[in-house]
């Protein structure tokens, strides 16, 4: 009897273990494809943003410093860099949400202006310029 109730305990754990083990592989398995590099389309229309943003002649807020087009080109480079080595972004979307909004470290959102116009949400004009460039548009500048 006590062979057959340590029999059924040894059972039921490795039902356990087996089922850790199969959620553990599932993460790591959705963490790699997570990883995935960044698709030609996708950074495509990331460098088409830089490249509007950078010959737009606007100025960029960063936690309440103006910035050249360029200074701020440079600046989101790095944070799209740090993002795509880590498999944090697959769209132009998600690099406008999670780099080009704001800052990470206070917080405080980005902002652009140009021209004699008021500032504007960083986010807000970027997703204005990739729906021009889906369209096939030219560069605007406020939205």
């Amino acid at each position: 009897m006590h062979d057959r109730v340590i029999g059924d305990l040894g059972s039921a754990l490795t039902r356990r273990v087996r089922g850790l083990l199969f959620v553990l592989l599932s993460c790591i398995v959705a963490t790699v494809d997570a990883a995935a590099p960044l698709s030609s389309t996708a950074r495509a229309e990331i460098e088409g943003l830089m490249s509007r943003l950078e010959a737009s002649g606007c100025e960029f807020d960063r936690n309440g410093t103006w910035y050249t087009a360029t200074q701020a080109v440079a600046h989101l480079q790095r944070k799209a860099k740090y993002l795509e080595d880590r498999g944090m972004v697959g769209s132009a979307e998600e690099f406008i949400e999670l780099a080009a909004s704001g800052s990470s470290v206070t917080g405080r959102p980005y902002l652009v202006k140009c021209g004699g116009g008021s500032p504007v949400k960083s986010g807000e004009w970027l997703l204005l310029q990739l729906r021009g460039m889906r369209a096939g548009g030219r560069p605007s500048g406020q939205p």
